[in-house]
């Protein structure tokens, strides 16, 4: 498969037979242009969808005409397997910033999974129910999700092979979020794609915990 980074929580991921699976499409200029990433302008056969909120749900920016799964439960689409489950916005349950859906969907021999904007860690019940993960797709800028140290108690949790940040600090994101060093202050296995495109496979996954850092182009 391949795996395209679009900006803030958006990903483009293209299975090896061309079923094209786009996550949280968000609408470029919303929050008072605070959102500077190009349009997503990607077509899709399938569009997930965490949360209601402008910045994760531009369903308009995504052509084609694609099944929208935006709902937690079981699903199979064009025999990809869906799991979504319900989690928060905030630590207190949804009250600060309502609901968040944890996609997990496995693709190509691989299992990954979307935090979405995902607001707190895991309970035992909640990690069981998603692992195993190989390829883990997590917000690690703070303020309006978990930051770094909770993103870090999270990868214990689901024990990825493969974890790529998103929703930090960046060009494209004028939110009071931290940049991605923060959250790679310390670690070791990490590896700096000099694109947006990233191919993965069941041959080429690490078998320790390494970060994937894609080039985030506004």
């Amino acid at each position: 498969m391949k795996i395209k980074y679009i900006g803030h929580s958006c990903f483009l991921v293209i299975t090896d037979n061309g079923t094209r699976i786009i996550t949280d499409p968000y609408d470029a200029d919303s929050y008072d242009g605070a959102v500077k990433y190009r349009p997503v302008g990607e077509e899709a056969e399938i569009v997930l969808i965490s949360h209601g909120h402008p910045d994760h749900n531009h369903i308009a920016s995504v052509s084609g005409n694609p099944l929208v799964v935006d709902e937690a439960g079981a699903n199979t689409v064009d025999g990809i397997k869906i799991l979504g489950v319900s989690t928060y916005h905030d630590t207190s349950q949804g009250s600060e910033r309502g609901g968040n859906i944890i996609f997990r969907f496995e693709v190509d021999g691989l299992v990954l999974c979307h935090l979405g904007d995902i607001g707190h860690t895991l309970d035992d019940a909640t990690a069981h129910q998603l692992r195993p993960v190989d390829i883990l797709m997590m917000p690690v800028g703070g303020f309006f999700t978990i930051d770094s140290d909770e993103a870090d108690s999270l990868i214990d949790s689901l024990m990825p092979g493969l974890v790529i940040p998103m929703h930090f600090k960046t060009e494209g994101a004028d939110f009071p979020i931290a940049p991605v060093s923060e959250f790679l202050s310390g670690k070791k296995e990490v590896l700096w794609e000099g694109g947006s495109e990233v191919e993965v496979t069941t041959g080429n996954l690490p078998e320790g915990v390494m970060v994937l850092i894609p080039a985030n182009l506004p």
